[in-house]
């Protein structure tokens, strides 16, 4: 069975990580994704442990299901090249600035007169009608601008702000990205017209950060502020135990009952104040410290049994290092071992979807720079000839 975006082709100019984690999503669903790269390379090649000089790590998981092309777009042929390859595709990504991309002549209006089927797809930092549309923007300066540092800080009680250890906007961004691809390939399949869209990686991560945390401003409660408590005490954390950590949480009244009592506090089954959800929100801090103090009282396999057995949701508090021998892990295959042809043995995870119907798969290891760039071009019609001489650019 073949991938949901089988004979899809993505022509992807992005670099770093929001680009490349969404077109390395389309590409597990079955999308031909031509990774379009100067003649440097990616600079995410670079980083983390290597066998070999730009096959690094980062960039072995941010680029599986691609086919690397390099063109140095700084040249006639090598931009010429690049038209002709958009020109025989879906979609076109990149996640430059608005103003290079005009330069370039790959923005939307420039090609939609001549490419009427194009899924014309960008991401940066900020909308593009707005006064920031030309600002550059990373990683750390949207979690900053989005209140995600702010709330991280305030939560694990820091006294400032704190990123995230991870690269959240970006791959939140990357996936609200891979996301509006899909749905606007879905609409041209009605329409038979592709159409421009933009993803600002500012706006994508409040998106995904206010659902909860808009609080009172949502019904203008001004005494009730913004912030889920629930979420900014610092309480909520993995519990200690006796001899390690354990994660726990109850939701319905019918699960806070039993919690109460394999924590040997039936008492507080009848107390008002924790009674439903209304009460235990408006109590959070003391309930989040009762538990905490029970929980040191006994080892975490004891809790993990007691809680099993009393069908409260519960569950490890893994490092990374406990991930690569987790027993769940192991048993669904996340860890993929996948045999690169010039890296060797690699691990890989695992694409994060199950199709009944059309598999998402890992088909390709990630490219070593350049290593289509003839392939592809004979394949757009280049000769020899003219291949040598946008190589030479």
């Amino acid at each position: 069975m073949s991938g949901a975006l089988e004979g899809v082709r993505v022509i992807d100019l992005t670099n770093t990580v929001l680009g490349p984690f969404a077109t390395q999503l389309l590409g597990d669903a079955g999308a031909d994704v031509i990774k379009v790269e100067p003649p440097a390379g990616d600079l995410v090649r670079y980083i983390g442990p290597h066998r070999t000089r730009g096959m690094g790590a980062y960039f072995l998981n941010l680029n599986r299901n691609k086919r690397s092309v390099v063109l140095d777009l700084k040249h006639a042929p090598a931009r010429d090249a690049l038209l002709r390859l958009i020109a025989g595709a879906d979609v076109l990504v990149y996640n430059m600035r608005p103003p290079a991309a005009a330069r370039l002549g790959i923005d939307y209006a420039s090609l939609a007169p001549t490419h009427p089927r194009l899924i014309h797809a960008s991401a940066s930092g900020y909308r593009q009608n707005s006064s920031m549309h030309g600002e550059p923007a990373y990683d750390d300066i949207i979690q900053g601008e989005s209140g995600l540092a702010s709330l991280n800080g305030r939560a694990a009680g820091a006294d400032g702000p704190r990123y995230v250890p991870s690269v959240m906007a970006d791959k939140i961004s990357g996936q609200t990205l891979t996301a509006a691809i899909a749905m606007a390939l879905y609409a041209r399949e009605r329409s038979g017209h592709g159409q421009a869209l933009h993803v600002p990686m500012l706006d994508a991560v409040l998106a995904f950060l206010l659902p909860e945390h808009l609080w009172g401003a949502t019904i203008g409660d001004e005494e009730a502020g913004v912030g889920y408590p629930r979420m900014l005490t610092p309480h909520r954390r993995p519990y200690a135990t006796a001899d390690g950590h354990l994660c726990l949480i109850a939701v319905t009244d019918e699960q806070w009952k039993r919690l109460y009592k394999v924590i040997e506090r039936p008492d507080l089954v009848d107390d008002p104040r924790f009674a439903n959800t209304a009460a235990r929100s408006a109590n959070v801090e003391f309930m989040y410290a009762l538990l905490a103090a029970a929980l040191r009282q006994r080892t975490t396999a004891d809790w993990l049994q007691r809680l099993a057995d009393a069908d409260i949701p519960h569950g490890a508090a893994n490092s990374l290092e406990d991930l690569l021998n987790d027993d769940y892990l192991r048993e669904t295959g996340f860890f993929r071992d996948v045999a690169h042809p010039s890296e060797g043995e690699t691990k890989a995870l695992a694409p994060p979807v199950d199709y009944s119907a059309t598999p998402a798969t890992i088909r390709r290891a990630a490219p070593r720079l350049g290593e289509h760039t003839v392939e592809v071009l004979s394949e757009a019609g280049f000769d020899a000839a003219a291949i040598a001489a946008i190589r030479a650019c």
